[in-house]
């Protein structure tokens, strides 16, 4: 399961999608966000779905890997749609009657459409990490924050330290894989047993973890001192963003598609 985690990893290509200037990639994947919480039909839901796997097939993101990115969140998808379909009323006699649980068409309509739009969140984020080094992705946020500098917020510290998290995300999933191997190799039973038993046998995996944390980021910055890194005052970049044509035509065109997931509202009875 930890290694179907494919949080904070880049995907290399030469897409269009790839290449479109990051600040923009994460103001349409806000936008993304707030349009999927917003949509109230299907029709606008399926359409989202259709945006999205366009994107994919044009940044050239392997199936497999989006399904490997998916299947963490699985027991979230599940758990949510079964309590919406347990606990959502309807009008009309239900589908479904079991003494005190009834299960009904607006019940189903409602998990069907929650568990889409988690798949779907969980998918367009996923592919702004898959097209966007971390570096050009620490770049964007501390450009995009640049504003509350003014308000002497520190703004690159705050920016390189959310792209430090996101890109040791896969470090610190492989280092617990590896000391879940080295437990199972001593003989300890992780994925057998009472909860409380797996709870207390989670204790020699936790520890290492921290300890070997700790352990990077105390090399990460010694690392950074001997390259004589002291923040954002006065650095300058290889690689400056800019907005360019080929950004504009991808604005244009996820500005049409959002533009076409409100429309919906008006063109198809809303489920929510």
């Amino acid at each position: 399961m930890l290694r179907d985690i494919t949080i904070g990893q880049h995907f290399p290509g030469n897409s269009i999608v790839h290449r479109t200037d990051p600040r923009l990639k994460i103001l349409l994947v806000v936008g993304y966000i707030v349009a999927l919480f917003t949509l109230t039909n299907l029709v606008g839901l399926a359409l989202s779905l259709v945006m999205l796997a366009a994107l994919y097939l044009v940044a050239k993101i392997p199936l497999k890997l989006i399904l490997k990115s998916l299947k963490p969140i699985l027991p979230i998808v599940v758990f949510t749609s079964v309590l919406n379909l347990l606990f959502m009323g309807g009008e009309g006699e239900p589908l479904v009657k079991l003494w005190v649980i009834a299960i009904y068409k607006e019940g189903v309509i409602y998990a069907i459409f929650m568990a889409v739009r988690i798949v779907a969140l969980i998918a367009g984020t996923s592919l702004l990490t898959y097209t966007t080094s971390p570096i050009v992705l620490t770049d964007a946020i501390e450009r995009l924050l640049s504003p509350f500098a003014k308000l002497h917020l520190p703004v690159h510290e705050l920016a390189m330290m959310m792209t430090i998290a996101l890109r040791f995300i896969p470090t610190l999933i492989e280092e617990t894989d590896k000391i879940m191997n080295a437990q199972k190799a001593r003989g300890a039973m992780l994925d057998s047993g009472t909860l409380t038993e797996r709870v207390k046998a989670m204790v020699p995996i936790l520890i290492p973890l921290f300890i070997s944390a700790f352990r990077r980021a105390d090399e990460l910055a010694m690392a950074m001192e001997c390259r004589c890194y002291r923040g954002g005052e006065g650095r300058t970049r290889l690689k400056v963003l800019r907005i360019q044509a080929r950004d504009w035509l991808v604005l244009a065109v996820c500005l049409a598609g959002f533009a076409a997931l409100w429309a919906t509202r008006f063109v198809a009875p809303g489920v929510l």
